[in-house]
């Protein structure tokens, strides 16, 4: 594990609220976030209960005790992922607002860090694990806040308007965020380009060693601006240059000398990746 996880879980959604169950009785650590105790998982991982909804938890780095902040935990979300058409699947995406609007958490143009690997781990293990239920699992493109000075990322599930999670599903995202193990030798690349369920790079992560971090997809491009493009790489964490969903998503103007261009055989093909469950039904927008 490249750094411990801290598990992040918001009273007010559904699927953190229910992986909360699962995870009672739990040892404290003795330490607390605002009044709260913070719990042992093991091998690294702590979860702690929070009373403020995920979307408006900004600054939650600064509430954590000097200790724990100290050891730059990475901050996991489970949560819900409502979908006005009815998808249902698995999704894994970094935390930020692209371009000049904040409509759900943080602020506009503004980025956090985030861990690619340990997302790329994530995304696998949800592979692995909803290929039982029949469901994919998929990278989305950033999109949302909160702004958090430490490196975050969401796990969802999402289910139709109105629906609820099941109880396998929580399940799994639940086994999932305990066993992932994020992959050394995975390559790190901004992603740049495609559709908001990023189907192109959520591929690549199954089938080679490749870990993506923020992923602009091809609608942010339409109202990015240099500025945030520079900050979304220096917040992909080891970050080696950009990959492109296609050649033209190379031309934008903001894009420009931010890093070198890779190419997707840059990595290695992994040697028994997950077993796939097809998701030619995600829709290339988000929802």
């Amino acid at each position: 594990m490249d750094s411990p996880l801290l598990i992040v879980l918001s009273e007010p959604d559904p699927v953190a609220r229910a992986v909360a169950g699962r995870w009672e009785g739990a040892a404290a650590t003795g330490e607390h976030v605002d009044g709260a105790s913070v719990r042992w998982l093991g091998a690294g991982r702590r979860y702690v209960r929070r009373p403020t909804l995920h979307l408006e938890d900004d600054a939650l780095e600064l509430r954590l005790p000097a200790g724990l902040r100290a050891e730059r935990p990475t901050l996991v979300f489970p949560s819900i992922h409502r979908s006005a058409s009815g998808l249902r699947c698995f999704t894994v995406h970094p935390l930020g607002n692209l371009g000049p609007t904040a409509d759900v958490g943080g602020r506009p143009r503004t980025v956090s860090p985030c861990p690619p690997r340990a997302m790329a781990a994530a995304l696998r293990e949800l592979m692995r694990r909803g290929s039982a239920l029949g469901i994919p699992a998929t990278y989305e493109a950033t999109h949302h806040g909160p702004e958090l000075g430490l490196p975050a990322f969401f796990v969802e599930v999402a289910v139709a308007e109105g629906a609820r999670p099941t109880a396998e599903e929580v399940e799994e995202l639940a086994g999932a965020i305990v066993a992932l193990q994020p992959e050394p030798t995975d390559r790190v690349a901004l992603a740049v380009g495609g559709g908001h369920y990023a189907p192109r790079f959520t591929d690549l992560a199954r089938t080679r060693r490749w870990a993506f971090g923020h992923i602009l997809s091809k609608h942010a491009l339409e109202e990015i601006d240099a500025a945030t493009v520079r900050a979304a790489f220096a917040a992909t964490v080891g970050a080696e240059g950009v990959l492109y969903a296609r050649a033209s998503d190379r031309g934008h103007a903001a894009l420009a000398s931010i890093g070198p261009d890779l190419k997707e055989g840059d990595a290695p093909r992994r040697a028994a990746g997950p077993i796939e469950v097809t998701g030619s039904s995600l829709p290339a927008s988000g929802t």
